[in-house]
């Protein structure tokens, strides 16, 4: 490491790694580690599942250090191109997590001290288990995408709160609405009890609110703006929607989402393109989708796709960045091998 790069790391609180493998990661004092987290990096908190669940950083992923199949799960998860940073309780297990990692070819950050030095300088952590990613707009905005569940995604931009297919629970998992902020905008693609639940809606609906969904949910639901597919709206200067078709084209399957009826949507935020397929199959309207940044793609057979032809749809529509969603018990694990030479990013959230 030269003069220059030394000294520009000294600025920034960051160390050079750990004393066993001095240049295989960086470590970072929590300030610089909090700026860094900022930056969209890829989070993960390496803790037990246990120490995970009594609080951790607002978007981090939990791979546990401890176990034997860290790096296997680790390299499932996450995007090698794409800069880690990790940390535990004290720094000593993340340490370890991230020399490995780097040995992997990952770019990692540690954090020194773990959560209690984090903590210890007054720094925000939270109890909710649910997933962030973090994309920057065209024009320098943030936008944090929230994994809540199945076909449930509430994404957070520039100060206004849009939820997609709210649905307060399936099965035995649950997702508080009223613990969350009044929308700006929820979108609905269908009527399935699974994507329409009036009163999800109803708790996050405020004076400001604005339901965008087909005429079926307008209908049943008593309001919204109705979209058919083809249709765009100006919802604010910097936001714009287009509805999509989004149906079932297999024989015997074409019963559960007619052709015409449903809605997926492109909302584009500043200029970052994000579709919404909504429940669909690899239908030939999406040669005719272009330009995606994120992408959200059902996949759980026979009701949407099938991993197949999930992986057909996302080499139709090449995204930048592939979210598998509706996946209930089918195995995605196996769709960021397939669709890395495509140069599409698949992060598995938990969409089950």
């Amino acid at each position: 490491m030269n003069k220059l790069s030394t000294f520009l790391l000294a600025l920034l609180g960051l160390g050079t790694g750990s004393a066993c493998s001095q240049s295989s990661f960086t470590d970072a004092d929590v300030k610089s580690f909090a700026d860094i987290i900022n930056t969209g990096v890829q989070l993960v908190d390496v803790r037990t599942a246990s120490e995970y669940a009594e609080n951790h950083l607002e978007g981090a992923l939990n791979i546990d250090a401890q176990q034997s199949t860290f790096l296997e799960q680790a390299k499932g998860q996450l995007d090698a191109a794409r800069p880690v940073a990790v940390y535990c309780r004290s720094g000593r297990r993340s340490a370890a997590a991230a020399k490995q990692l780097a040995a992997e070819g990952f770019q990692v950050t540690n954090l020194k001290g773990g959560i209690l030095a984090w903590q210890e300088a007054k720094q925000p952590v939270t109890t909710a288990a649910t997933e962030v990613d973090v994309f920057t707009t065209k024009g320098g905005h943030s936008v944090r995408f929230y994994a809540l569940m199945h076909a449930c995604v509430r994404i957070v931009y520039d100060g206004k709160e849009i939820q997609i297919d709210p649905v307060r629970q399936l099965g035995d998992r649950t997702v508080d609405y009223a613990a969350v902020p009044k929308a700006d905008y929820i979108f609905v693609t269908h009527e399935h009890r699974d994507h329409l639940d009036p009163a999800a809606i109803e708790l996050l609906t405020g004076a400001q609110t604005r339901l965008v969904t087909n005429a079926r949910c307008a209908e049943q639901l008593g309001r919204g703006d109705v979209m058919a597919n083809g249709d765009r709206l100006q919802l604010a200067d910097d936001i714009t929607v287009e509805a999509l078709p989004a149906y079932n084209i297999t024989e015997g399957r074409t019963q559960f989402h007619p052709k015409g009826r449903d809605n997926g949507y492109l909302v584009t935020l500043d200029g970052l393109r994000i579709y919404i397929a909504g429940d669909t199959e690899d239908i030939p309207e999406m040669a005719d989708i272009h330009d995606i940044d994120i992408a959200f793609l059902p996949c759980n057979q026979p009701y949407t796709m099938t991993t197949d032809q999930l992986v057909r749809a996302a080499r139709l529509i090449r995204p930048r960045v592939l979210f598998p969603y509706h996946y209930g018990q089918t195995d995605v694990s196996a769709l960021p091998a397939q669709l890395k030479a495509d140069g599409v990013d698949v992060r598995i959230r938990h969409y089950e």
